[in-house]
C-alpha cells in the first residue's frame, strides 16, 4: 500500500545531509527551518495566506480550532468516515462533533444534509477532502451565509488537490494539514501545519501552538505545546519540490487504473473543477472482504478506509449514535477498498492488481 523507501533511496544525500545541518547548528525547535517550510508550504498554496507549523495533523486541527474560538458547548459538523482525528481534535477543544452523512457518489460530506446538522450551538464545519477529492467549500459557504461559523478544511489527504484552480485548504477559514509518512508530501515522523488567509486567525495559530507565546516569554491567549521541530522540516524541505511531480505520477497511475479496471467495479465520481490528489485509489465492492483476502493471497495489499465508522465505535459511544443513523457511511464502510498507489509504483504493478482484481469480480 505504501512504500517510501524508493522515493527516499533517490533523494538519500539530500535528506542526510539536511539532517546534519539541523543537528550541527544546535537548534532543533522552530528555527530556521521551520520558517523556510512554512514560507514555501504557503506559496505552493498559492494564496495570500500564511502557515504554522505543529506536531501533527491532529494538533492542526486542535490550533485551528481554538483559534477558531471552538470549546465547551459549542459544537462541530463533520463526518464519520473519516480518520479518528478529526474527531478527537474536536473533542480535544471540549467541543461536541455532529455527524453529517456522506454523498453515496463521492463519499464526501452530503452538504444536502448539513442544514439538518446545524444548530444554534455550531460553531464550526470540518468537511474532509477525502482520498484527496475535494468537497465544494464554495456551495457549503452559502449553506451558512450570515451565520458565524467557522469552516475549517480537513486536508490530511489532499496535498496538491484543487477547486476551480484553487489549492485544498485555501478555500475555507483555516485549514489543517498533516505531513504523517504516508502522506503525499510526507515527513519521516509526525508533523503538521495550519494555514489561514485570515491574517487575525494566522496571528492566534503561531501564539497557540507555542503555549500562548507571541514574542515574548509569557502568555498572550491560552495555548498549547504543538511545534513542528527543524528535523522534520528540514526533512519536508528537500521533499516539497517534489511533491508536484509526484501527485502527477498519483493522478497517472489512478488513470491507469480506470483504464483497467472492469467498467462495472465502481469507484467515485469527481465534480467538475476538481483536480483529485489521489491520496487514495478507492474502489467500491459488495463482497469487499472476500476480495481483500484473495488479493492477499497472490501478494497484493490493499487497504480499508475506513473499517469501522466513527459514529458506531466504543470510544465514542458517549455521543449517543446507532447503527442506521448514517446510512450511506455506514453502507460504505462495508464495501470500500484502497488499491495501491504511491510514487514509484510502477504501471506493471498496477496492471498486476487490475488483472487479478478483474479476474476475480469475474469469477466471483
Amino acid at each position: 500500500m505504501f512504500d517510501y523507501l524508493k522515493q527516499y533511496n533517490q533523494i538519500k544525500h539530500e535528506i542526510i545531509s539536511e539532517i546534519e545541518k539541523v543537528l550541527e547548528s544546535g537548534q532543533l525547535i522552530l528555527g530556521d527551518n521551520v520558517k523556510l517550510f512554512e514560507s514555501k508550504f504557503s506559496n505552493f498554496l498559492g494564496a495570500q495566506g500564511k502557515s504554522v507549523g505543529v506536531n501533527s495533523g491532529t494538533d492542526a486541527l486542535v490550533v485551528a480550532l481554538m483559534a477558531c474560538g471552538v470549546g465547551r458547548g459549542d459544537e462541530v459538523i463533520t463526518t464519520s468516515n473519516t480518520a479518528v482525528p478529526t474527531v478527537s481534535a474536536i473533542r480535544m477543544v471540549g467541543a461536541t462533533p455532529v455527524f453529517c452523512d456522506v454523498d453515496e457518489s463521492t463519499a464526501l460530506m452530503d452538504l444536502e444534509q448539513v442544514q439538518i446538522c446545524l444548530s444554534i450551538k455550531t460553531k464550526a464545519i470540518i468537511p474532509v477532502h477525502l482520498f484527496g477529492n475535494v468537497v465544494d467549500i464554495n456551495y457549503l459557504k452559502n449553506i451558512i451565509l450570515g451565520k458565524d461559523i467557522a469552516i475549517i478544511e480537513d486536508c490530511a489527504q489532499a496535498h496538491g488537490a484543487s477547486l476551480n484552480g484553487e489549492m485544498a485548504g485555501t478555500l475555507g477559514d483555516a485549514s489543517a494539514f498533516s505531513f504523517y509518512p504516508t502522506k503525499n508530501l510526507g515527513a519521516f515522523g509526525d508533523a503538521g501545519l495550519c494555514y489561514s488567509t485570515n491574517q487575525h486567525l494566522y496571528n492566534k495559530m503561531r501564539k497557540i501552538r507555542m503555549h500562548g507565546f507571541n514574542n515574548e516569554p509569557y502568555a498572550e491567549i491560552e495555548g498549547i505545546n504543538s511545534r513542528m521541530d527543524e528535523v522534520q522540516a528540514a526533512i519536508l524541505n528537500v521533499k516539497l519540490p517534489y511533491l508536484e511531480s509526484s501527485i502527477k505520477q498519483r493522478r497517472s497511475l489512478a488513470d491507469y487504473y480506470n483504464k483497467l479496471l472492469d467498467p462495472r467495479i465502481e469507484r467515485f465520481s469527481v465534480k467538475t473543477g476538481v483536480k483529485h490528489a489521489y491520496h487514495l485509489f478507492v474502489i467500491r465492492l459488495h463482497n469487499r472482504d472476500y476480495i481483500k483476502h484473495t488479493l492477499a493471497e497472490q501478494g497484493i495489499l490493499t487497504g480499508i478506509h475506513y473499517p469501522c465508522p466513527i459514529h458506531l465505535m466504543r470510544g465514542y459511544k458517549f455521543l449517543g449514535y446507532k447503527q442506521g443513523d448514517l446510512p450511506v457511511t455506514e453502507s460504505l464502510s462495508t464495501e470500500l477498498l484502497s488499491l495501491p498507489i504511491y510514487p514509484g509504483l510502477s504501471k506493471n504493478s498496477v496492471k498486476q492488481v487490475c488483472d487479478a482484481l478483474n479476474s476475480i469480480f469475474n469469477i466471483r
